[in-house]
């Protein structure tokens, strides 16, 4: 299971994942003007995903022979799971774990930092095997 982690590829998926997570938490403080937050996360993850899908089939995944079409559908598959994920841990350190430690600054921001990246070895898996096999 580690092979999978230690190869170019995964440090190309770790640096346009990286990319497409600055693009979510960064949409997430823009959503946040006019949305709550759990509404914003959600938009967040989107904007997120549409640029991972991009970035993944330009740079990570090039060689798939996969058409677009299902690559496409088994990434939003892939990434449901991942954003369960992400809203479930976004929520609950928001709303229970940051403030039951006292933490007051910033909770949001480190919340859903923590969301966005908790996904990373699930989703390039899920990634590999489904969506760009």
């Amino acid at each position: 299971m580690i092979r999978h982690f230690v190869s170019r590829q995964f440090v190309v998926f770790l640096v346009t994942g990286g990319t497409a997570a600055a693009v979510n938490f960064g949409s997430r403080i823009v959503y946040n003007q006019w949305l709550p937050f759990s509404g914003a996360v959600i938009l967040a993850y989107l904007t997120g995903m549409v640029t991972a899908f991009v970035l993944a089939k330009l740079f990570v995944f090039k060689d798939s022979a996969q058409s677009m079409g299902r690559s496409a559908l088994f990434f939003a598959l892939v990434n449901l799971v991942a954003v369960a994920q992400t809203w479930a841990i976004s929520m609950a350190l928001a709303y229970y774990v940051l403030p039951a430690m006292g933490v007051t600054s910033w909770v949001r921001e480190i919340a859903h930092a923590v969301g966005v990246v908790v996904p990373v070895f699930t989703s390039y898996l899920g990634h590999k095997r489904w969506s760009f096999r």
